[in-house]
Order: structure tokens, then C-alpha cells, then sequence
């Protein structure tokens, strides 16, 4: 009991009170309670990042005990601000009374009990039917070893031995992350990376693209819209089961090898980039300086990317830089690649990091 009541707290009240405090600077028909905890996701991802990377550099000894406190209280710090300021600004608007006033035709209503279905096999088979790769005697052990000696890329996951910073994972920590988890849990990382991560990882990507496939099939654009959604959720889920063509495509990575950072990338990283930039660039001119929020959350983002794999950091560039110059077309606005650039500062950071660290 002990550790599913850690779970839950560190997995999703902690996440959803914390992502309170950008939600209050988006638009409200955004505010939703899924909206709430990718926001809390990425915000505290982040402030993992900005923790731990400095721990990692510097603290020789015990420097995962060093992350344990000061993350410990800052999300907790984090979690009472967005609680504060979600009733400073307001009564919470989520109420149950508004998901189940909405009516469904009967097509749609079996659609999302088809997709639905999708989703639920694909966790027990990630779950009970959990597979192993070479890369758990990297991540995963990177993981244990923190959880067990306090430290943080200092040893060798393969022999245990003491040996020097590993420069190519320093940067992404995700894996510590786990430990972080596995400790507030009480529970072995093993676990929570092959158990845990996959009932947190796999529902957070579906809900990015159920955002996605609400700022896509617009009222204005598709009439039909309650009946598009679930039906693109389902043509996503098929992609999802049987996109193991090769070990190295995405749906491969998403269904087993959940817990690893280069998953975290392909699954809600870069999922997250669109959706961030449609919310941005749907709205009117005038009230995209207005969402604060989404702009800040575009900046977590970037964190994120390096808290999962350094060569995110370079490929969310690119992808950015893309978008920048498609907008700059689209939009007949040149101020689109200066904005978008300077959301990508946290990257710069992370490459004159990385390549210090390899001099």
C-alpha cells in the first residue's frame, strides 16, 4: 500500500499540482485536467534537469543524495504554488458533471471503447509480457546504482567499478529520474522502470495526441468532430501495435523500451513540439502574446529534450529551426524564427556544456 500511495503522489499529484502553475497562464477552454499533467510533466522534468545536471558536474560523493533533497522540495514547493495560485486565480473549473454532460453518438461511444481497449492490451502486455534489451544493463543499472549508492554516473553499470564521468549520459537524466522515483516509492528501480514507467509513459503520449486530434479536427473545419477524434486515437493505436517492423522504429521504443530517455524523446517529446506549436500558431495574432504559458512550456520542453538524450537537444533544434522557417512563410512574419530561437537558449546551454566536458 506505502508504495502505490508513493506512486500516485510522486507520479500524478505532485506532476498535476505542479503543472497548476503554467495552466493558469494558457487560454481556460485549455485548461483541462490532461492539459494540466503534461504541463506538470514538463515543468518538472525541467527542474529535475537544472537540479541534477549541476550535481552530476560538480558533487564528487553522494550526489544523488544531494538531488533527493533539494528536488524533493522544490516539486513540493512547486506542488503548493500551483495549488495557491489555481484557487488565487479562481475556483477550479474541472468538474465531472462537465465530461459526463458531453453526449456521444453510439458510433463514437463504441469507437472510444475500441480505442480504449487498444490502450488497456497494450499496458498488460507492457506490464505482464515486459522485455529486456541490452541497453537494461545500461539505464536501468544506471538507475540502481543511484538508488543503492547515492551516486550518479560515477561507476561502470556493467562491472560496478568506479571509473570517470560518463560525458555521452551525463547530461540526459532521465534514468535518475527513475531512481528519484524508485526511492520515493519504495521500490526497487527495476520495478519501476519495466512495471511503473509504461502505466505512466504510455497513457501521457496517447493524451498528447488526443490534444493533438482536438486542435486538428476543429468544430469550424470538421462538423463531425466528437465522431474524427476517437477515430484518429484508434488509427494511432493501430500504429502502436503494429508498428514493430524493426527494432528501431518509434512504436518499437514506445511498447518496449518504455523507460529508457531515447523512448521519453520519440513519444512525448517531439509529440509535444506540434502540439505546443499548434496551440501557439492556431490562436490569432493578437493572442499568442497572451500565452505566456505555452511559450514557457515551449522553454520546458527544450529542458526536456536534454533530460532525456543529449542528441534530442540537437534533433528538437533542427526540428524548431524547420518550423520556424515553414511559420515565417506561412504567417508572413520574420519576429516567428527570433522567438522560436530564443526558446531554444536552454539548448545552447546544454551544447557549451557538452562540449566543454569534452575538452
Amino acid at each position: 500500500m506505502v508504495q502505490v500511495i508513493g506512486s500516485v503522489f510522486w507520479l500524478l499529484v505532485i506532476p498535476f499540482c505542479i503543472g497548476l502553475i503554467p495552466a493558469n497562464f494558457i487560454s481556460k477552454n485549455r485548461k483541462t485536467p490532461g492539459v494540466v499533467l503534461l504541463a506538470g510533466y514538463l515543468f518538472m522534468w525541467a527542474v529535475f534537469e537544472v537540479i541534477a545536471v549541476p550535481a552530476v558536474l560538480w558533487i564528487l560523493y553522494d550526489n544523488f543524495l544531494f538531488v533527493l533533497r533539494w528536488f524533493t522540495a522544490a516539486a513540493i514547493f512547486l506542488a503548493a504554488l500551483g495549488v495557491w495560485l489555481q484557487f488565487r486565480m479562481g475556483k477550479p473549473r474541472f468538474r465531472l458533471s462537465d465530461i459526463l454532460r458531453k453526449k456521444l453518438s453510439m458510433e463514437a461511444k463504441i469507437e472510444w471503447l475500441l480505442f480504449f481497449g487498444f490502450v488497456g492490451f497494450q499496458l498488460y502486455m507492457a506490464v505482464t509480457r515486459t522485455s529486456f534489451d541490452g541497453d537494461d544493463a545500461f539505464y536501468v543499472v544506471h538507475s540502481l546504482m543511484a538508488q543503492q549508492s547515492g551516486a550518479m554516473y560515477r561507476n561502470n553499470p556493467y562491472t560496478g567499478w568506479s571509473t570517470t564521468l560518463d560525458i555521452r549520459h551525463a547530461l540526459a537524466v532521465f534514468p535518475i529520474w527513475v531512481a528519484f522515483v524508485a526511492v520515493k516509492a519504495d521500490l526497487h528501480a527495476t520495478i519501476v522502470s519495466h512495471a511503473i514507467m509504461p502505466l505512466v509513459l504510455i497513457p501521457l503520449t496517447y493524451l498528447i495526441f488526443y490534444e493533438i486530434a482536438k486542435e486538428l479536427f476543429t468544430k469550424e473545419i470538421f462538423p463531425s468532430r466528437k465522431e474524427n477524434i476517437p477515430v484518429f486515437m484508434i488509427i494511432m493505436g493501430m500504429f502502436q501495435l503494429f508498428g514493430n517492423v524493426s527494432i528501431y522504429t518509434n512504436e518499437t521504443f514506445f511498447l518496449t523500451r518504455t523507460w529508457q530517455g531515447k523512448s521519453v524523446v520519440g513519444n512525448f517529446v517531439i509529440p509535444m513540439t506540434f502540439l505546443l506549436i499548434l496551440w501557439i500558431y492556431h490562436e490569432k495574432t493578437e493572442k499568442r502574446n497572451r500565452e505566456a504559458g505555452l511559450w514557457f512550456l515551449l522553454v520546458c520542453l527544450n529542458i526536456t529534450a536534454g533530460f532525456s538524450s543529449s542528441l534530442a537537444v540537437f534533433l528538437l533544434t533542427i526540428l524548431l529551426a524547420i518550423m520556424a522557417v515553414c511559420l515565417m512563410v506561412v504567417e508572413r512574419d520574420i519576429k516567428i524564427p527570433v522567438k522560436l530561437g530564443l526558446t531554444c537558449i536552454p539548448n545552447a546551454i546544454y551544447v557549451l556544456i557538452y562540449l566543454g566536458l569534452l575538452d
